[in-house]
């Protein structure tokens, strides 16, 4: 009981930030409309400060 209640305290303090500063999510969601007709276009990522993933689909 004490293991869990210890890990549900780090989650805790990593999901506000105590360890450091959380991951800010980003997402965008688009149409582009061209000589070829209309096509959608999306992108998701994080960042952490200097840090930042993306994927754009």
């Amino acid at each position: 009981m004490k293991k869990m209640a210890l890990i549900v305290a780090l989650g805790a303090l990593a999901g506000c930030g105590a360890d450091g500063d959380p991951l800010q999510p980003s997402a965008n969601l688009g149409l582009s409309f061209g000589p070829n007709g209309v096509s959608p276009n999306a992108s998701v990522g994080a960042s952490n400060g200097n840090v930042s993933v993306g994927l754009n689909l």
